[in-house]
C-alpha cells in the first residue's frame, strides 16, 4: 500500500517522471521522501518545483546495469551513489534515506551539493551518449572517430562556459575531455543507454542533456551550436 511506503524511488526516465509523479505522489503521504534517479538536468528541477513541500531528494550514481532481456538484469559495473536534498524539507531526511539505500551493499553517500554531482554525471553522459547514438557504436569506440575528435573540444568548451556562468565550477574544456575521455576508456564494451533507446526505437533522453544544456545557453546568452547539432542528430534517430 502506498501508505506503508517509508522511501520512494523514481526510476523512470527523465521525460516519464512528471507524469508518474503526478499519478502517485496523491496517495502518498507528505512525509515520504522522493528520490530521484534520472539521467541529465531538468526534470529533477520540475518535480522541486512542482512539489516544494514535499522532501524531493536526488541522486547520481556510477553503478553500471543493463537488460538483455525484458526480466533480467545484469550489474555491469561497480561504482558509487551520491544523495541529496532539492527541496527544504528534504534536508532532515537525508540520512535516513541515505541508511535505508545502503542496506542493499551499494556505496550510497550523502551529498548536500547534489547539483554539483549531477552536473558531473551531465558532462559524461553529454559527451559519450549521443556520439554513440549517433555512431551506433560501444562508448570505447568514439575516441578514434573523426566525427567525435571532430566536435568533443567546441563541445567541452560551451559546456564549461555553462558551468561558469551557473557557479558550478570552472573545469577548463581540457579538463572535461580527460574525464569524458576517462570515463569512454573504461567502459569501452558498453552501450550507452541513450544507443539502447535508439535501437530500440524509443524516446531518447536527450532534452535532458545535450537538449537541456541547449536550453541553458539560451536563458544564459552563450551560444551551444555543437550540443544543439547533437541534440538535433539524436532526434532524428528516434521518436520524439
Amino acid at each position: 500500500s502506498p501508505r506503508d511506503l517509508s522511501l520512494l524511488l523514481v526510476t523512470t526516465k527523465a521525460g516519464d517522471t512528471l507524469g508518474a509523479l503526478r499519478d502517485w505522489l496523491p496517495r502518498i503521504p507528505e512525509s515520504v521522501p522522493v528520490v530521484l534517479f534520472q539521467n541529465g538536468l531538468g526534470s529533477q528541477q520540475a518535480v522541486a518545483d512542482a512539489w516544494p513541500g514535499r522532501p524531493v531528494l536526488a541522486a547520481s550514481t556510477t553503478e553500471g546495469a543493463n537488460r538483455p532481456e525484458p526480466n533480467r538484469v545484469v550489474h555491469a559495473g561497480t561504482g558509487e551513489t551520491w544523495v541529496g536534498p532539492l527541496t527544504p524539507t528534504a534536508r532532515p531526511k537525508l540520512s535516513h534515506a541515505v541508511s535505508q539505500l545502503a542496506t542493499t551493499g551499494l556505496a550510497v553517500h550523502a551529498e548536500n551539493r547534489i547539483l554539483l554531482r549531477l552536473w558531473q554525471k551531465l558532462v559524461v553522459n553529454a559527451g559519450i551518449n549521443p556520439f554513440t547514438a549517433i555512431l551506433d557504436c560501444p562508448n570505447g569506440d568514439i575516441l578514434t572517430n573523426d566525427f567525435f575528435l571532430r566536435y568533443i573540444d567546441p563541445l567541452c568548451s560551451e559546456i564549461a562556459r555553462l558551468m561558469a556562468a551557473e557557479g558550478i565550477g570552472t573545469p577548463t574544456p581540457g579538463e572535461l575531455r580527460r574525464r569524458i575521455e576517462t570515463v569512454a576508456r573504461n567502459t569501452a564494451r558498453n552501450t550507452s543507454s541513450m544507443r539502447g533507446d535508439v535501437l530500440n526505437r524509443r524516446r531518447t533522453e536527450i532534452d535532458f542533456i545535450n537538449g537541456y544544456l541547449v536550453q541553458l545557453g539560451k536563458h544564459l546568452d552563450i551560444p551551444t551550436p555543437v550540443n544543439q547539432l547533437l541534440t538535433n542528430k539524436v532526434k532524428q534517430l528516434s521518436p520524439h
